[in-house]
């Protein structure tokens, strides 16, 4: 069964940098090819989701290193195209040597012994009442006796810079109107981890933070509805382009965009293209 159209942060953050690029991920489904930096987070989050099922005594830095391998053959299994990451033996080693940097960095913020996490990697949906459903997955929701609930995401990269940490930001806060929609209490603390540097942001979510981010997930929404109507998602360019992997359907950089299929618009988004 299709998903019914939504909104998560990533898309969310993907049609603000360029709704070309939303068009190609959401409605085309156009294969990338995949990246370093992402599947190194993907192993690194699947390691911190596993460690948890081990008693907690046994939660140390060494039982993580140990959970490595049967992570990584689990994702080559699911994805073999993975292996052309770390085709050669140096490669290979410097992947693992980055996964468990960040696995030591993560011993350096945390103690998983004294956690036990009320979910980890949980599907969370609500529909705005006249609005876009919204949806996102939650690395981990901690909750304390009196029933407060912690939000923590980890991040594999770097803490960004001051002014930079507009998406960061975004997430949090959207994670937290989300949460207080399905849970019926707000979170009381949004974290996020980032394993490169050991950088920590936390936001302790305001009723005003709630209300602005549904209003900007309205707008959003109704934008990116209107692109559908219209049948139009222009590209935007960015210094983000040198990072993208849609150049090559891009006119931007003298490929050629694929016709616009309006049933593939219609189950994506739920609006049919009217222009002609």
């Amino acid at each position: 069964m299709a998903a019914r159209p939504g909104l998560s942060p990533s898309r969310a953050n993907d049609f603000a940098q360029c709704p070309l690029m939303f068009r190609l991920r959401v409605i085309d489904k156009v294969p990338e090819t995949p990246q370093r930096a992402t599947t190194l987070g993907t192993l690194v989050h699947a390691v911190l989701e596993n460690l948890f099922d081990l008693p907690a005594a046994q939660r140390t830095p060494s039982s993580a290193r140990d959970l490595l391998a049967p992570a990584w053959d689990a994702m080559t299994t699911r994805q073999p195209e993975l292996l052309d990451l770390v085709s050669d033996s140096a490669e290979r080693h410097q992947f693992f040597d980055d996964a468990r940097a960040r696995l030591g960095t993560y011993f350096t913020l945390e103690n998983p012994a004294r956690l036990e996490p009320a979910a980890r990697e949980e599907r969370f949906e609500s529909a705005l009442d006249d609005g876009p459903l919204l949806r996102g997955v939650i690395d981990r929701i901690d909750e304390a006796p009196d029933g407060a609930i912690r939000v923590i995401d980890y991040k594999s990269g770097a803490s960004p810079r001051a002014g930079y940490g507009e998406q960061a930001e975004f997430q949090m806060r959207f994670y937290a109107l989300l949460v207080e929609r399905v849970k019926g209490r707000r979170p009381s603390l949004m974290r996020l981890l980032y394993l490169r540097d050991g950088g920590v942001k936390e936001l302790v979510p305001s009723e005003a933070d709630v209300a602005a981010v549904e209003n900007q997930a309205r707008t959003t929404w109704a934008a990116i509805e209107s692109c559908a109507a219209a049948g139009e998602f222009p590209p935007k360019t960015s210094r983000l382009c040198n990072w993208c992997s849609f150049q090559s359907l891009c006119p931007e950089f003298g490929g050629t965009t694929p016709a616009l299929d309006p049933g593939a618009v219609e189950r994506a988004i739920g609006v049919a293209p009217t222009a002609g």
